[in-house]
């Protein structure tokens, strides 16, 4: 059968990207292959060592792309790493408000519908054939009601379907996506697995998966790699890998740190009002385009929401209106904690008392600052950290890094760390301020599922407090926690 690609004890050139024991990988056709580990185990690692981004030592990758004519191992394989679900390496002027600030947008800026057309005519013929395939993954994925939109304005799901559409007008041989279900609604998760398995089944396509969530395996993976500690680990068949994977436990969190979060004192300067959120007849349009319609919706004190809805609907919308990261917020009549919006508080004064984590967010930093320094900046509710924390504060984020299993990487460059680990930060430095309103927009993205069952124990346990209420958005029902009270659907 022929062999695709292969590794015999490759070790990487450069010492600070090598695998702790040497990498040993066959794959053969027709065999998709799930690669699987914990965060921070590699497995970014391997796929940049089969890619031939990290080249080895006395040696190359061997690659047989047949029936593929292409020479070029980067025109046979395509890779849209967890990044790019978030905007990509190309968006470097993006910052956290700007996907509310349409009138920011500079005129001459290519729309969706125009960077895929152009997608779409860089990576091969203008034939009959390709125009059926592209309009097969437009109707797909429901992406013609965005052509008119900016690529910034999309919602993370959206941009991670146009990510997917993009990669797949070139036809690889090889497509290698990470995480490929982060961000898409249950239905879109479906027609993606379906879509996967016909042109797995169409075509000559090998698809690797990167996945940290075990669950978002599909039924057409064949085989299974795991890394641990830096360790790639044999080709198992899928079969095998899952009558091996150990349970999950249903607690993770030990008495230690949940006790540690129970005794965290109250503050004088606390809100203690009944309403925490109150909106009444809020419409947001963009241009033509209208996102939320005379929505009234009041949250109160102690309650925790499950805030519901398929990709596009105006969730992230409606929480940037609560965090006043949103410049129509102040045209809505809203009240925050029993304050009416506009009657003279600043923003400061709202985020203070609010914890917030989103995908916007983790698109806005691309910072390359010590850990403890993106959780510091959570005290002074900023992109990065212009102002200089006192010794104490540090102590308080060494104490939420601790609660997030972050012990030992206080100084690690967040761009170091792998996509789970920066969440894990993202997740510490929303939690620093002890907010009375937690705000947790898609919190366990890119997770591995220990992780995943960690953050879920520590969200339920700060909920058991006083005077603590969550609003929460995941498009996975088994990533909610059991605390939570109410429910609403965009």
């Amino acid at each position: 059968m022929q062999t695709t690609l292969s590794i015999r004890d490759g070790i990487v050139r450069m010492p600070q990207w090598r695998m702790a024991s040497p990498v040993n990988v066959e794959l053969l056709d027709g065999e998709h292959i799930a690669i699987v580990g914990d965060n921070g185990s590699g497995k970014t690692m391997l796929v940049d060592i089969l890619t031939g981004r990290h080249p080895l030592l006395l040696q190359d990758v061997a690659y047989d792309f047949r029936p593929s004519t292409k020479p070029l191992a980067a025109d046979n394989m395509r890779y849209i790493t967890f990044r790019d679900s978030y905007g990509g390496d190309n968006d470097r002027t993006y910052y956290l408000q700007q996907r509310w600030n349409q009138h920011d947008i500079d005129e001459s800026t290519p729309t969706v519908g125009q960077l895929l057309e152009e997608a779409f005519l860089q990576t091969g013929a203008d034939t009959p054939e390709r125009r059926a395939m592209q309009s097969h993954l437009y109707d797909l994925f429901g992406l013609r009601t965005l052509f008119s939109q900016y690529i910034i304005l999309l919602s993370s799901g959206e941009l991670r379907k146009f990510q997917l559409t993009r990669a797949l007008f070139s036809e690889p041989r090889i497509l290698i996506l990470d995480n490929p279900f982060i961000g898409l609604d249950a239905a879109t998760r479906d027609q993606l697995r379906e879509l996967l398995r016909r042109l797995s089944a169409d075509r000559p396509l090998q698809i690797i998966l990167v996945i940290a969530k075990r669950d978002d395996i599909p039924d057409l993976v064949t085989h299974v790699i795991e890394v641990k500690g830096l360790t790639v680990g044999e080709k198992k068949t899928l079969s095998d890998y899952l009558a091996e994977r150990p349970p999950l436990p249903s607690h993770v969190l030990d008495a230690e740190r949940e006790n540690l979060i129970l005794s965290l004192p109250s503050r004088d300067d606390d809100y203690q009002a009944d309403e925490v959120v109150s909106m009444h007849k809020v419409s947001i349009r963009y241009g033509e385009r209208t996102i939320l319609k005379d929505l009234d919706w009041t949250v109160h004190n102690g309650e925790r929401w499950a805030l519901g809805g398929a990709n596009g609907s105006g969730k992230s919308t409606l929480l940037s209106l609560v965090c006043a990261d949103n410049p129509q917020s102040y045209a809505c009549d809203i009240s925050l904690f029993g304050q009416q919006r506009g009657c003279g508080e600043t923003i400061w004064d709202i985020k203070r008392h609010i914890g917030y984590v989103s995908p916007e967010m983790h698109r806005a930093y691309k910072k390359n600052l010590p850990a403890i320094r993106i959780v510091a900046s959570g005290l002074k509710d900023s992109v990065g950290l212009y102002v200089k924390p006192m010794p104490a504060d540090y102590d308080i984020c060494r104490w939420w890094m601790h609660i997030f299993g972050l012990d030992g990487m206080e100084e690690r460059n967040f761009m170091t760390l792998s996509s789970g680990e920066q969440r894990l930060v993202l997740l510490a430095r929303a939690f620093v301020k002890d907010p009375e309103l937690l705000i947790l927009d898609e919190p366990l993205h890119g997770l591995d599922d220990r992780r995943r069952r960690m953050v879920k124990d520590i969200i339920e346990t700060f909920c058991r407090r006083e005077n603590k209420t969550m609003i929460m958005v995941t498009h996975y029902e088994e990533e909610l926690p059991a605390c939570i009270t109410h429910r609403i659907k965009l």
